[in-house]
């Protein structure tokens, strides 16, 4: 017989924040990954499309860190985005080596597209809070994420 998931480990990793922010992200990663495949995505593409909507135009190394994806990375999603007509890729005028990229209509549609794709995984994944617990919880890792600087 399976036992649940919390019994599963010991306990003092069952107590460790860090194990269990670790183990949760796991299907999480897994939930987004797969919903967003169903509809022909990636992760990579609703946070630069979610960081060009925010921000505006910008360079591919400076969509990088706004978004938190390794340059090579961007690159091939930009790529991605790109040949869907959700972004364009155009010269820097101060720099002609670097690229400007900017969103289009139609990726601000594929972002609203995704967001509400995301809506979903969220419910999902939160399942067992009320909405009180998952907005703390959200405000609680917003906290632990801007103490390490990646806020």
């Amino acid at each position: 017989m399976d036992r649940p998931a919390s019994d599963s480990a010991p306990e003092r990793l069952r107590t460790l924040p860090s194990w269990l922010l670790s183990q949760t992200a796991v299907p999480a990663h897994r939930l987004v990954s797969q919903r967003l495949a169903a509809v022909g995505a990636r992760g990579y593409h609703f946070r630069l499309l979610a960081a060009l909507d925010d921000f505006g135009a910008a360079s591919q190394a400076t969509l990088g860190r706004r978004s938190g994806i390794h340059l090579s990375d961007v690159v091939a999603a930009v790529n991605e985005l790109a040949e869907g007509g959700f972004v364009r890729r155009s010269p820097d005028p101060s720099d002609r080596r670097r690229n400007v990229i900017t969103i289009t209509e139609a990726g601000r549609q594929r972002l609203r597209e995704l967001a509400d794709v995301l809506a979903t995984v969220q419910d999902e994944l939160l399942a067992p809070f009320s909405v009180p617990e998952r907005e703390e919880l959200v405000r609680l890792l917003t906290v632990l994420l801007e103490h390490h600087g990646r806020g």
